[in-house]
């Protein structure tokens, strides 16, 4: 499988000599470039380089005008006149070795399946060996399949998309539905329909569980300090919510820091400033307590006022010291992308680490509480004040 293949479906750019000469004379990469660049312009002269090219016909010499092979006779690839053979082409490859990459192209032929290249994708199956490879490569074989002639291989095509669920079988399923008269095939298109669209309910229910459960456990942290705050001190912080900005945003310095320092180290900033935000979160709350809430004890209806009064002042210092506008906390690289699940369901890596943090520190409390002395101290104290006094 070439990793043009992927792009001789959509059409694109218009075709010009630079880019023809990238095309046949450029590295992987620019090559690559520049059939991209054609499969998201839509240009219908482009058509024939990217099929001769996806097809092994297109050749080009060092220098010079490059060729298409049609049936043994040579014609300009750019202006189509008929062209002299010269000892000196070589066929334009476009072969992606690396199994990535090829499982990349076969992804992105999905995105705007094109029955023209049907045979270069049943072409690139008798030579895959890999089998997540192939497995897509099946997959497009039967996108492209449902516009086939015989009514056997466009139900066989259904049945493969039926296995594969998600948005583009969807709606290459329903688009073959409308036009479809055979009434084997409309039966199985139905079936194929109905048990995708079952699947995409199961992934879109199982993603907003899984979304829940990662916002519940940032929503946890926030209150599992809340919790013990009252419990032992009989103070509600109004002020509890600034905390938590002030170390998100210890976690941005931290991050820029690292951006103009260690540029090349970014994706290691998080140990660094897991710890500088919850330092900066007690250094404030410590300082809140000594300059405050000490002197309130035992007036909850005040401490509230003041800590509500405090919460203001935190806010406007960091309007004042970092602007009113929002700021970004970047992901490192080993936090972006996710895990395919189900099919329409990816859980991004970003949201698995919230909930495996949020786990961790939720552990770390109840060992904490239950199998330390300071544990025992801190459950006294809310229990009974007075006895443990």
């Amino acid at each position: 499988m070439t990793a043009g293949l992927i792009t001789a479906v959509v059409l694109a750019v218009s075709l010009d000599a630079s880019t023809l000469d990238k095309i046949a004379r450029g590295s992987q990469a620019d090559r690559q470039g520049a059939v991209s660049a054609l499969a998201e312009a839509g240009d219908a002269a482009a058509v024939p380089v990217l099929r001769a090219t996806l097809e092994g016909r297109l050749y080009a010499g060092p220098e010079g005008p490059v060729l298409i092979d049609d049936g043994g006779r040579l014609r300009d690839a750019l202006t189509g006149a008929p062209a002299a053979s010269r000892d000196d082409l070589e066929k334009v490859s476009l072969s992606a070795p690396d199994r990535a990459e090829r499982l990349e192209a076969a992804r992105s032929l999905q995105q705007a399946p094109d029955p023209d290249v049907l045979p270069a994708v049943e072409g690139a199956l008798t030579k895959e060996k890999d089998k997540e490879v192939r497995e897509v490569l099946l997959t497009t074989q039967a996108m492209l399949a449902l516009s086939a002639s015989e009514p056997a291989r466009r139900i066989a095509a259904a049945q493969q998309l039926r296995r594969v669920p998600g948005s583009t079988s969807k709606r290459l399923l329903a688009q073959r539905l409308a036009v479809e008269s055979d009434p084997a095939v409309l039966a199985a298109l139905k079936d194929a329909t109905g048990s995708v669209e079952a699947s995409l309910k199961r992934a879109e229910m199982v993603g907003l569980l899984f979304s829940g459960l990662s916002l519940g456990s940032v929503l946890l942290l926030a209150a599992l300090g809340l919790a013990v705050t009252f419990g032992l001190m009989g103070v509600i912080n109004m002020a509890h919510g600034e905390l938590l900005m002030i170390g998100a945003y210890a976690t941005w310095l931290v991050q820029t820091l690292f951006r103009r320092q260690w540029p090349g180290h970014f994706g290691w900033y998080l140990a660094v400033a897991v710890p500088a935000s919850f330092l900066a979160a007690a250094a404030v709350g410590a300082l809140l307590e000594l300059t405050v809430v000490r002197k309130l004890y035992g007036r909850p209806l005040e401490t509230l006022l003041a800590t509500f009064g405090a919460s203001l002042l935190l806010m406007q210092a960091v309007r004042s010291a970092f602007g009113a506008q929002n700021v970004e906390v970047a992901n490192p690289d080993w936090m972006s992308g996710g895990i395919t699940v189900l099919a329409g369901l990816v859980l991004p890596f970003n949201r698995i680490a919230i909930l495996l943090f949020g786990s961790l520190v939720l552990l770390l409390v109840w060992i904490l509480l239950s199998r330390t002395r300071l544990g025992l101290w801190v459950r006294a104290v809310t229990q009974n004040r007075q006895r443990a006094a």
